[in-house]
């Protein structure tokens, strides 16, 4: 690719930070660590396989705000919550708080440790997150992968996976869910003997009926969160099918949601175009816009 157009393309990316204007990506990089603080392995669960933990990504000094929980993908097998930093930084730059979620890996726990324990954390944000700058009416979920099925979990599931959290009160509502190409249902992979699915599914009694349990197609219903699913139509881990009937299924039960695809695109973000990234970036932002996360012009309200 011409240098110039991909540095063109980076520059787009990052500037426009809230309160500043026309600052140069140089600029915002430089100002960036003195407008937000990082607030690192604050514990939000204890299991036998050790404290689970949380990353904070706040400004400095200012009431709690609309903030996205990030889960990493990685098959459930691998990934840290440290590892996706980089990825952050677009929601920082709408002004948005960035809680990052660090989560059992299938080779630490099998199913269904990571889906409970992502949907601990968002629990324990929604109670404890004010102190670290969080506003628990306004908390949307994103992930990548396995990351994007944990997120559509975490928002979707009701109170029956709650108990083992050990959070007393009544369960929050996800403010939006940014799901780029998560499995939708586990059924397929489990029956195709996938290595990562046979070691998330390990040492389970019924693998198939835990794999329906934790397919979000199952827990489709009126009233969800809305949803925005990116997928590359040429993704060979996850099938753009997956997110095609998982639109239809939103869309009969009436909920909102939208569903970008990216033309020859495969799994993976950092495989894809600079163009295509940049794309739907402004979908994300005009997304989170229309639920309220972000002002119209892309800052974080």
């Amino acid at each position: 690719m011409n240098s110039t157009v991909h540095i063109m393309n980076i520059l787009l990316l990052l500037l426009a930070f809230p309160g500043i204007a026309q600052e140069t990506a140089r600029d915002w990089a430089s100002l960036v660590g003195q407008r937000f603080t990082a607030r690192r392995d604050v514990v939000y669960r204890s299991t036998p396989q050790g404290e689970l933990k949380l990353d904070f990504y706040v400004p400095y000094g200012k009431e709690p705000g609309p903030t996205m929980l990030y889960i990493h993908g990685g098959g459930w097998q691998t990934g840290t919550k440290e590892q996706y930093v980089l990825w952050y930084l677009p929601y920082l730059q709408l002004g948005l708080r960035v809680v990052a979620v660090e989560y059992r890996l299938s080779g630490r726990a099998p199913a269904p440790a990571a889906v409970e324990d992502c949907r601990c954390a968002f629990l324990w944000v929604a109670k404890h997150g004010r102190e670290f700058g969080v506003d628990p009416e306004r908390i949307v979920i994103t992930g990548g992968s396995a990351g994007g099925h944990l997120a559509l979990m975490t928002a979707m599931l009701d109170d029956s996976f709650d108990k083992a959290c050990g959070i007393d009160g009544p369960p929050p509502k996800a403010m939006a869910v940014v799901n780029y190409y998560g499995a939708t249902d586990l059924i397929p992979g489990w029956r195709e003997q996938k290595p990562h699915f046979l070691k998330f599914f390990r040492e389970v009694a019924d693998p198939e009926a835990l794999a329906k349990r934790l397919s979000p197609l199952t827990w489709v219903r009126a009233g969800m969160a809305p949803v925005l699913t990116i997928h590359g139509d040429a993704d060979e881990m996850v099938p753009y099918g997956h997110s095609a009937r998982f639109h239809q299924a939103l869309e009969k039960a009436g909920v909102a949601n939208e569903l970008v695809t990216i033309p020859g695109g495969a799994h993976g973000r950092h495989t894809w175009t600079d163009a295509d990234t940049i794309r739907v970036q402004r979908h994300i932002e005009a997304f989170l816009a229309k639920q309220g996360a972000v002002s119209p012009t892309g800052e974080g309200k």
